[in-house]
């Protein structure tokens, strides 16, 4: 069974959900998201999208980590 990434969640539920999402997210260079006051502030209204914005990343690059480690990229 394929593993859901819901890009309208917030960083907050992704991560309840699923915690494997934050060390791939890390990995992406979300240093901040292994910081349970950032993900208990800023990651209850934050959003994959727009963390990737603030940060400069690609979201084809996102898409393309996450797809290949077995997720299924929900936008």
């Amino acid at each position: 069974m394929n593993r859901e990434l819901d890009l309208r969640k917030t960083v907050y539920e992704l991560c309840r959900d699923d915690p494997e999402i934050m060390e791939i997210m890390k990995e992406l260079g979300f240093d901040n998201i292994a910081s349970p006051g950032m993900l208990k502030t800023a990651g209850r209204f934050m959003t994959i999208p727009k963390g990737a914005a603030m940060k400069g990343i690609p979201m084809d690059r996102i898409k393309e980590t996450f797809a290949g480690k077995g997720y299924v990229i929900l936008e």
